[in-house]
């Protein structure tokens, strides 16, 4: 058996000062769901200590949402209260830090919801979280929270109490808590990754191709899209890392070229709904098919929510040097499972890794992101420059830069 309460301790520490590097003085905003309670404390207790002035704690119950989406008038199912987007726009202007604990607490809340009505509702997600984002105006960090039906999901054949602890046993190892600095760690391998980031920059790549089983996809870049890791930088010049764990490096493409088709080598859990097998095709840009064994519906909702939510806002490349994947494990999580293979993303982009003003105005803007992983070992990735010219970049996992 785990130490829980030591766990819950050193993962709150290191999302609150490292992943989040929150400052005295400022107001900590903590999304969560039932069932993280005792690591949404901790995080209280760490943010505090940091000087916090304000935890802002706010709990989103999924089996509320279910109500809502079982018995909701349905042309109400995209309303969002304005107070929910006023507070993200005031820490926004607070220059606040923001804390989000995922992972599906409660991953049968929305079992036997119409999957057309689930992909309605995206909430917690928020229309202007994107927007938030491309200002640099909040330090922020999304960490796993493990709980007992997380952990029944992702390891069905062991007993409940045996699978929690084999979850945080996993989550402890995937988030370098195992190592005597778990901060310097991660400082450690994001140095790594920014200097394969640099490389990849440097090329100045006019698109990727990412080919293997299922997936013949080429993605268009912007011409000065960059490539980074998941390390930002506030407006205020604070450094802090978005993801726990993070694996990634990404870049923002041309929201009008790509093309080919894509198949997800692991389900996808978003907004609360559960998507297995997906299938899409793309011309110009844009998702023009959307398949899926499970839950196709709402994916289709999700991609027609406005102009672009069918066009791509991110390419992330992923190596096999990470924790995650060797794993072989399916967290039914993005956080975790995008960090396992790589992967693209529907909707928003992200503006900051776009270096010229002109290829500013061209990023691809939506409600909502939503990342699904095409990646495996198999998956093979080139760099394709302006003349045609293709430079091999991923084979079997490993970088060839």
């Amino acid at each position: 058996m785990q130490d829980y309460a030591d766990l819950t301790r050193r993962l709150a520490d290191l999302v609150v000062g490292y992943g989040a590097n929150v400052q005295p003085g400022q107001i900590v905003a903590v999304t969560t769901y039932p069932g993280k309670e005792e690591l949404t404390r901790e995080v209280a207790r760490a943010a505090y200590e940091h000087g916090a002035r304000w935890v802002d704690a706010w709990t989103f119950d999924t089996r509320v949402k279910r109500e809502r989406l079982l018995h909701g008038d349905e042309s109400t199912l995209d309303y969002v209260p304005p107070w929910m987007i006023d507070r993200l726009e005031w820490l926004s202007a607070e220059h606040a830090a923001r804390i989000t604990l995922n992972g599906p607490a409660d991953p049968e809340a929305l079992a036997g919801v119409d999957p057309a009505r689930a992909g309605r509702d995206v909430l917690p997600y928020l229309p202007n979280t994107g927007d938030v984002v491309n200002r640099s105006t909040t330090n922020w960090c999304v960490a796993p929270a493990p709980t007992p039906g997380w952990a029944s999901l992702v390891y069905p054949d062991l007993d409940p109490e045996q699978a929690y602890d084999r979850l945080w046993q996993t989550i402890a190892h995937i988030c370098r808590l195992d190592e005597p600095d778990p901060a310097e760690a991660w400082r450690e391998r994001a140095r790594k990754l920014e200097s394969v980031a640099a490389i990849l920059t440097e090329h100045r790549f006019d698109a990727i191709r990412l080919h293997g089983p299922g997936t013949d996809l080429t993605v268009g870049l912007l011409p000065s899209s960059a490539w980074h890791a998941a390390d930002f930088t506030t407006v205020d010049g604070l450094r802090h890392f978005p993801n726990i764990p993070s694996e990634e490096m990404f870049t923002t493409p041309d929201p009008l070229r790509a093309d080919g088709h894509v198949t997800a080598t692991r389900p996808l859990e978003v907004y609360g709904a559960m998507i297995d097998g997906i299938r899409v095709e793309f011309e110009g840009g844009r998702a023009v098919k959307i398949d899926a064994d499970k839950g196709a519906d709402a994916l289709r909702a999700i991609a027609a929510k406005d102009d672009g939510s069918s066009r791509l806002g991110e390419l992330a490349l992923v190596d096999g040097e990470g924790r995650i994947g060797p794993l072989g494990t399916t967290f039914f999580e993005t956080l975790l499972d995008e960090n396992a293979a790589s992967h693209i993303a529907l909707g928003n982009a992200y503006g900051h890794v776009v270096e010229a003003a002109e290829d500013k105005a061209r990023i691809n803007t939506s409600a909502i992101h939503v990342d699904f992983m095409i990646g495996s070992p198999e998956l093979d990735v080139d760099g394709l420059m302006a003349g045609g010219d293709a430079v091999p970049l991923l084979r079997g996992g490993a970088w060839q830069v």
